[in-house]
């Protein structure tokens, strides 16, 4: 373990995790006084966040939507009208899908699908992903039922590609990560080259954690500009990605990966983990 002064939470995370031998690679925290880290187990700095990347797309938009580029009421027909075309793909059903669906799971899917880590998308029938989603049938009314897919944030960033111009990554690393002193990231992407957004983003928790702090700071970081406060309040009421656990709220990934953040007692958490038997819930009772 890291020889360093810990703050109370995350001396007890640690003591938590060594005890129950909760299987944690990284563990940082975030307070008013600064962020500090520890290494329960070693393994690779930079993990990957599986679906805390979800997040950071959240983020992203944000950021268009602070810019006047984007709305979480845009629809996907619109946005994507040209590669409807080029596809032959009836746009019709789209009309209805907005981004605000596809940030809440409501976009209309049926089932999961572009899940790179658990399924093998080398064998489907195109490896043009963009052409995979939009092609796949909306069989629920937008809004009417959830369903948990890494398709959906996959065309978030595809949005946030057609919209500004740069691929989301590039996005991200420009207005984010170099602003908060990011040590390393690097991203998963489909054979187009585009992050594939629900999943594979590699970051150290020291790091992953800031994000946390920027929401708890009202959208800066070291009095640096990062988010608006209106979007962060939308991404609460809304349940973009952060939904409620214990007396704060969190994103968590695969194997127990987790971004939390608790508004009241200003602190954010952060850990990589390679639990599959949830037994990163033991540290429920520090959340």
């Amino acid at each position: 373990m890291d020889d360093i002064k810990m703050n109370s939470t995350l001396e007890r995370l640690v003591e938590i995790a060594k005890n129950e031998e909760v299987p944690v690679y990284t563990i940082a925290v975030s307070t008013k006084d600064g962020i500090e880290n520890a290494t329960v187990n070693p393994g690779n700095p930079c993990q990957n966040a599986y679906s805390v990347a979800k997040f950071f797309c959240v983020t992203a938009v944000g950021m268009l939507y602070d810019d006047g580029k984007l709305t979480p009421e845009d629809n996907l027909a619109d946005i994507f009208a040209e590669e409807f075309k080029e596809y032959g793909i009836d746009s019709t059903p789209w009309k209805k899908v907005t981004l605000h669906h596809l940030m809440r799971h409501r976009a209309g899917f049926e089932h999961g699908f572009l899940d790179i880590d658990v399924e093998d998308c080398t064998k489907y029938e195109t490896q043009d992903f963009l052409k995979k989603a939009l092609s796949e049938p909306l069989v629920y009314e937008p809004g009417e039922k959830s369903v948990y897919t890494d398709a959906a944030f996959y065309l978030v960033s595809r949005v946030v590609a057609k919209v500004s111009g740069i691929p989301l990554d590039n996005l991200l690393i420009d207005r984010l990560f170099n602003k908060i002193d990011c040590r390393e990231v690097a991203f998963s992407k489909c054979p187009a080259g585009h992050f594939m957004g629900a999943t594979g983003l590699y970051i150290r928790s020291r790091d992953m954690v800031k994000l946390g702090r920027i929401y708890l700071d009202g959208g800066c970081y070291n009095g640096q500009r990062i988010i608006s406060e209106e979007w962060i309040k939308m991404v609460i009421e809304n349940n973009y990605e952060l939904n409620r656990c214990g007396s704060g709220y969190a994103k968590g990934g695969m194997r127990g990966q987790k971004l939390y953040v608790n508004f009241d007692k200003d602190i954010a958490i952060a850990w990589h983990s390679y639990d599959n038997k949830g037994k990163t819930g033991a540290f429920n009772e520090v959340l």
